[in-house]
């Protein structure tokens, strides 16, 4: 339950995400699909502007990442599908009408497993379909600009939409979904799934009905979330808003509304189309997909080994917790990481703790190819805090640094003067000038208190500037605290 619905009121959620393709041209003509990094309306042809007469050619490698995207997500193929017209007027769209599919799309029937407090839920998938997307606006006419413009560079770029069942119930479930869905796309190389690039975009359905109800409230679409933050945040304003609006003896308008990240609210924009709105017809200058049962075969056989069959490996055959399994598997950037460093230092536990704890933290929300860290740089430094050369508050402030700026551990070790110092002999008089100094925390310990411990190897590890060995001190400290030292 979130606490949007007091208790006394269920949401019911469904998502449409569209992830653009990563083909090098576009769906229908052989212009780049590279319109990020061109200057405006560069990257366009005959086809893309919708000039009369200009005939779109299908792609065939976008047909096959949505197949595997359809096969990721266990839908099934059809053997007969088509591309219709969706008409509406809108100044991105160059031909008044935008290609994609209506009745007959590509991949139908799915489901995606996601994985939210450590537990497995499924939601289902009902289809997966091919378009193209639209052109973009760009407005360089504030202080300092003197011109707004389409660009049409993005128009005609492959984009595939995946609609999902309403069966999400929570902002938490809605962006644990999304996030299990990135994580599909970039698995089978379908999409880069970059949020912030424009690559991965999120319409959101949702409505209220009270708890337990067997009907569904007036539905409300969010239009074109960007990140995990904005699907989350938005939702539970949404859900709120809709729930103050009943509670006061309104009624939800079916609507599309946008986000407002400023304010926090989500805004009206228009009242919400319906299918025969966009007056549907087959496209014409398209033949009909009929894939060979072959070609999708050869297509399956091709697929890598995906989160839900990573998770369970990790677990029966490295000993890994679940929570730490599906951590690692979620994405396929890690789980390759994770898995070369596990051939250059075979401890696949402490790496881990090490890569879903302290490598995540500098990381943020950098993925860990865009991070300067190895699996040789990490091997390294855990070996060298295995051997005791470092401890390993020393190992995460080095670790730190192999994320920014990589490099070799041991020399970063070298440059700050990082070495642990675990000769007994040379710890023995601060350990015996912690416990003079610190009667009550010896007190507290002895009348079992244990926590007083942590105290007393702080005051150790201070004095050596954080390079005692915090093992050898706590063995110290007992030892002689309880008289046997």
């Amino acid at each position: 339950m979130t606490e949007a619905t007091n208790g006394r009121w269920e949401a019911v959620i469904g998502l449409e995400v569209h992830a653009q393709l990563m083909t090098r041209s576009k769906m229908f003509c052989r212009c780049s699909s590279d319109y990020a990094s061109a200057p405006p309306n560069t990257h366009v042809c005959p086809v893309c502007l919708g000039l009369p007469g200009a005939l779109p050619v299908i792609n065939r490698r976008a047909i096959e990442l949505t197949v595997r995207t359809g096969l990721a997500l266990g839908c099934r193929v059809a053997d007969f599908s088509r591309f219709d017209r969706k008409n509406y007027f809108y100044a991105d769209l160059m031909k008044g009408y935008q290609i994609s599919q209506y009745d007959l799309p590509l991949c139908t029937g799915g489901e995606l497993l996601y994985l939210l407090d450590g537990d497995e839920h499924r939601a289902g998938v009902t289809r997966v379909h091919l378009e193209e997307d639209t052109a973009k606006h760009v407005d360089r006419s504030a202080p300092g600009g003197d011109y707004s413009l389409i660009d049409v560079n993005r128009a005609g770029v492959p984009l595939i939409e995946i609609v999902g069942e309403p069966d999400l119930r929570t902002p938490e479930q809605a962006r644990a979904y999304m996030r299990a869905l990135r994580g599909i796309l970039r698995y089978v190389a379908a999409s880069s799934g970059n949020m912030e690039e424009g690559a991965l975009r999120c319409d959101v359905n949702v409505s209220v009905r009270p708890a337990g109800a067997p009907g569904l409230g007036t539905k409300v679409e969010l239009k074109n979330l960007n990140s995990f933050r904005a699907i989350y945040n938005a939702l539970r304003h949404e859900i709120a808003r809709q729930i103050e609006l009943l509670e006061g003896g309104g009624k939800v308008v079916q609507e599309t509304r946008g986000w407002d990240e400023t304010r926090g609210v989500t805004v009206g924009q228009r009242t919400k189309e319906y299918a025969h709105d966009y007056r549907y017809f087959p496209e014409p200058d398209l033949p009909p997909l009929t894939p060979d049962n072959a070609w999708i075969e050869a297509i399956r056989g091709e697929m890598p080994e995906l989160p839900a069959a990573r998770r369970a490996r990790y677990a029966a055959e490295l000993g890994l917790s679940g929570y730490d399994a599906a951590l690692l598997a979620a994405e396929r950037e890690i789980a390759d990481f994770f898995e070369h460093t596990c051939r250059l230092y075979p401890q696949p536990k402490t790496i881990a703790n090490w890569i879903n704890g302290d490598v995540r933290r500098p990381l943020g929300e950098a993925t860990i190819k865009q991070a300067a860290l190895t699996p040789e740089g990490l091997a390294e430094l855990l070996l060298m805090v295995e051997r005791g050369e470092i401890n390993r508050a020393q190992g995460v402030q080095v670790l730190e640094t192999l994320v920014g700026s990589g490099g070799s551990a041991r020399s970063i070790a070298d440059a700050r003067g990082f070495k642990q110092v675990s000769d007994e002999g040379a710890l023995a008089a601060l350990v015996d000038e912690a416990i003079a100094s610190s009667p009550k925390s010896v007190a507290d310990y002895r009348a079992g208190k244990t926590q007083a411990l942590g105290f007393l190897v702080g005051q150790v590890m201070k004095a050596t500037r954080g390079q005692a060995n915090p093992t050898v001190v706590n063995r110290l400290l007992v030892d002689r605290l309880t008289g046997d030292g």
